[in-house]
Order: structure tokens, then C-alpha cells, then sequence
């Protein structure tokens, strides 16, 4: 994958817009979803099939990588695991709220597993635990997430 490769993805996108579009103003950045290639197929397609349609990190991380937090209106050209450009989302909605305080609704919207809420806490707590530990962190119940809302809007 290269950048030329998500810029003509982008630049795909575009063209396929109204002059007048106001896409055609944004900027975009460039996701995934997981932490390993095989994790990052698997949920990407269910973004693509309409299952996903939220993710999560930990705040701890964005702050340790210096990123800005997503917010609404931010456009994603979303990646497989082998970092080919495969959709377009746009945030819909960011909360920041605890690892124990992400109810069902969350838990479906993140469209994992068989949905549920105790699912998506053992595979969030996985996760986490797993990740946290580039950071110095470690996995916690009452650890800031960055929860975030998301609708694709090509592919």
C-alpha cells in the first residue's frame, strides 16, 4: 500500500461527487480497525456489510500517539490489513465515556461477536490489555474510551 494508492482512492471518491459537494472541502485520514492484519480484514468487512458501524480505543492511546480525537465530520478512508483502501466513513457521533460504563447499544453498534454486551467487554478487555502495554497502561473497568460513531459513505 502507499499513499498514492489512498490518495487515488480519495481522488476515486471525489469524482464521483457533485462539483458542489461539500466532500470536496474535507480533508481525510487514513484507519483501520484492530491490531494485527487478520483482525483489521475481519472487521473491516463488517463495516463493509453494514454490521460495524462504531468502534472504540482508549483515550491513553490517542494521547500517547499525539493524535487529535476524532469528531463529527471527520472523514476516514478506512484500510484492510494489507492497508488497501476499501471504504470511505464519516464520524457521526464521539463520546468519551469509561470501559465499564459502554452499555448494550454500544456493544451492537460495534457489531462484533453474537452482539452482546458481555462479548464485547471479554473481547474489549482482550484487546486492551493487549495494546495498552506499548503504552506503559494497564487494561482498567474504569478506563477512558474514545467512543465513536461512524456511516460509510463510499465503497
Amino acid at each position: 500500500m502507499s499513499k498514492e494508492t489512498v490518495q487515488a482512492y480519495w481522488d476515486k471518491f471525489l469524482e464521483s461527487l457533485p462539483a458542489n459537494s461539500p466532500y470536496h472541502t474535507k480533508t481525510y485520514s487514513e484507519g483501520g480497525y484492530g491490531d494485527s492484519p487478520e483482525l483489521m480484514d475481519e472487521l473491516i468487512q463488517l463495516v463493509l456489510i453494514g454490521r460495524k458501524t462504531a468502534t472504540c480505543g482508549s483515550l491513553w492511546e490517542w494521547e500517547a500517539e499525539d493524535k487529535p480525537l476524532p469528531k463529527v465530520g471527520n472523514v476516514w478512508v478506512e484500510l484492510d490489513g494489507s492497508g488497501n483502501p476499501v471504504c470511505i466513513t464519516e464520524t457521526v457521533e464521539v463520546t468519551i465515556r469509561k470501559y465499564n460504563e459502554v452499555d448494550a447499544d454500544f456493544a451492537r453498534a460495534e457489531g462484533e461477536g453474537d452482539l452482546s454486551l458481555d462479548y464485547w467487554r471479554e473481547a474489549h478487555k482482550n484487546y486492551f490489555s493487549r495494546v495498552l502495554r506499548k503504552i506503559g497502561k494497564d487494561f482498567s473497568e474504569d478506563m477512558p474510551l474514545v467512543c465513536e460513531r461512524f456511516r460509510i459513505v463510499y465503497k
